[in-house]
């Protein structure tokens, strides 16, 4: 029997099982300081970034403005690239806190709450430090470990410690607390959304699955709320919303053999039912209103082609998603490697004779195995795409960590690599933030960035709080306390966002956002009945957001004159057009100088005003 490995703190444990109201009192205060400070502080206080977000905004705001709810529209175009219900609850948010940022925002930041509080509660009761074995509770409510009965279907499972608490409180921190999950929690985008829908399928099936055999209505109550939300993935991105949790699910019960008596209590049929009762209407009704465009569009484009093929110039080499998850749950991810190591997924047998309520961790690391082969072996590659794969790594490392700070395993060479890859990594993003700097300074369109990042002060302020952290990490280390690296970890993120990455993100937002702004109003006060507006050289959708007029975006010069030469037919065209650009992108189109007139300067944008027509030379033949 495995002793518990800080007995002082039983009697406060105790105390706590007695004092229900105490007890959820810290639940949702320490919930509610996670998601506050990860995805709801200054959720609005900058603009919408370029170039994604500003395409979801705008478009909800068409939709909402012209009341078709069917087909989304940007710039007076169809835009298939995502099903609606991303648009429809931005819309709802614009309906009750106005067109704004924060409306924009809101749905991904409540949908990456939500499956934190679900993690949360999932670990609270699965969460079993110890992989590949059956847990049993000691009168005074002390977890103790014992092996688990052969027959974990027919033979009546064992009580189980009634609260977990540990990696219910690691496995939430990291799940909030880490930058990929906070970056697109904060974005308006449907990454997050799609990501709360396969986490909490899957989860809800996890639920369903690890339920008392008693408790058949509690099973099917769970497995209807996989079926609803893979419907709800499928409206949020289409096919991909019921691929992965459908894929994880088949390959957790391929691996444990018992599909067959799963697949009869998830009862397929009528999940399948409700499945396409919640995702099939729309698909009818885009498609009888748009007919083979959206086919094309959505089904051909955006999901065919991006997975068999490099689409947007998004190519990426094989171990892309290695990087990406290096960085993106660093510094927790020096520890990934040794959690799945310790599960012993190869001890096949083992697994399948264990209680079910145990299996937590097994069916986590399926879970990112299978998301993160999915998208290895497509060929258009995007940091966003395995979002989805973060709550279960956050399972694994909380697992382990568990296991370290309650049992304390005898330490060995695989524990050693474990710490010195947290010590990297921790050194690594002090680095980084010294540079930061010139880093963020590659816009071309941005003007004096380096200098005002540098000028902050900011630079210096993240390199002291990961230094620190490294120190506080090396400390630890050589009092052999190695168990307790994830408080300096998630202590040394949470100052970060504080200190480093919310100040970073208002100069940003001064420097790259603000001069768009500035451009769009101008825009709004210039501009004459029926004047078309062109961007030349680049692409900037906020424009159209914050001017709620349509522009035309030519990125290639040849596409520029182009459009010019259309305006200048002399057939009751306008007698001029809005020019918007770098000014030298514009000087680039050799225009007539004494038919431009500069109206206004935003950054290093211009706004000129253009006499039509205009002589232009005949196209090249091709």
């Amino acid at each position: 029997m495995t002793s518990f490995a800080f007995p002082h703190l039983r009697p406060w444990l105790q105390h706590l099982d007695k004092r229900p109201m105490l007890r959820w009192g810290l639940v949702a205060a320490w919930l509610g300081l996670l998601c506050g400070l990860g995805f709801f502080w200054q959720l609005g206080s900058i603009g919408l970034v370029d170039e994604t977000e500003p395409l979801f905004a705008e478009a909800t705001r068409q939709m909402v403005e012209t009341g078709d709810w069917i087909t989304p529209y940007f710039n007076e175009k169809p835009r298939f690239d995502k099903p609606p219900l991303i648009y429809w609850l931005m819309a709802i948010a614009y309906k009750t806190l106005g067109v704004n940022e924060w409306a924009v925002r809101l749905p991904s930041a409540l949908s990456a709450a939500a499956l934190v509080v679900f993690g949360f509660f999932t670990l609270l009761r699965f969460g079993y430090s110890r992989p590949g074995l059956s847990a049993k509770a000691e009168p005074d409510g002390e977890e103790a470990i014992a092996p688990s009965p052969p027959s974990p279907s027919s033979a009546p499972s064992p009580p189980s410690l009634k609260f977990h608490w540990f990696p219910a409180v690691l496995g939430s921190g990291l799940m909030a607390l880490n930058l990929q999950t906070i970056a697109w929690a904060r974005t308006g985008v449907s990454d997050m959304l799609l990501s709360a829908c396969v986490g909490g399928a899957l989860l809800a099936f996890f639920w369903g699955y690890a339920a008392s055999p008693d408790s058949l209505r509690a099973k099917e109550r769970w497995y209807l709320a996989f079926f609803v939300l893979c419907g709800l993935g499928v409206l949020t991105k289409g096919p991909v919303g019921v691929v992965l949790p459908g894929a994880t699910v088949a390959a957790f019960l391929l691996y444990l053999g018992n599909g067959r008596t799963v697949l009869r209590d998830m009862r397929p049929l009528r999940g399948g039912l409700v499945f396409l009762a919640i995702a099939l209407p729309w698909y009818i009704l885009v498609t009888l209103a748009n007919g083979d465009k959206f086919i094309n569009a959505f089904f051909g484009y955006h999901n065919v082609e991006r997975f068999t093929r490099v689409v947007n110039q998004h190519r990426a080499p094989w171990y892309f998603y290695v990087v990406v998850l290096l960085v993106g749950f660093a510094p927790y991810s020096a520890h990934l490697p040794a959690a799945i190591a310790r599960l012993r997924f190869w001890r096949r047998s083992r697994w399948q004779a264990e209680d079910r309520r145990t299996q937590l961790g097994l069916f986590a690391l399926i879970w990112a195995a299978v998301i993160f082969g999915f998208f290895t072996i497509a060929v258009t590659k995007l940091p966003s795409y395995v979002l989805p794969l973060y709550p279960a790594i956050a399972i694994l490392v909380a697992l382990f960590w568990s296991d370290l700070l309650l049992h304390r395993p005898r330490a060995g060479w695989g524990m050693a690599l474990s710490h010195g890859l947290n010590l990297l990594l921790l050194a690594a993003l002090a680095i980084a933030s010294y540079n930061s700097a010139p880093w963020l300074d590659s816009d071309n369109a941005v003007r004096g960035l380096e200098e005002a990042i540098t000028r902050s002060g900011l630079p210096i302020m993240g390199t002291v709080i990961w230094g620190l952290a490294l120190l506080g990490a090396i400390a630890l280390l050589i009092r052999r306390q190695g168990c307790w690296l994830w408080g300096v970890n998630l202590a040394a993120m949470a100052l970060t966002l504080l200190l480093f990455v919310f100040p970073l993100m208002d100069i940003l937002d001064i420097h790259r956002q603000l001069p768009l702004r500035q451009l769009a109003a101008e825009i709004v006060e210039q501009q004459q009945p029926d004047e078309p507006i062109m961007m030349a050289g680049l692409h900037k959708p906020s424009l159209v957001f914050y001017g709620h007029r349509p522009i035309f975006f030519a990125q290639r010069q040849e596409t520029a004159i182009a459009y010019i030469r259309r305006q200048s037919r002399g057939q009751g065209d306008p007698p001029s057009m809005l020019l918007v650009g770098l000014g030298y992108k514009i000087e680039d189109l050799n225009l007539p100088p004494e038919q431009m007139t500069l109206l206004a300067e935003a950054g290093k944008y211009d706004l000129v005003r253009l006499q039509l027509p205009v002589a232009l030379p005949p196209p090249q033949p091709n």
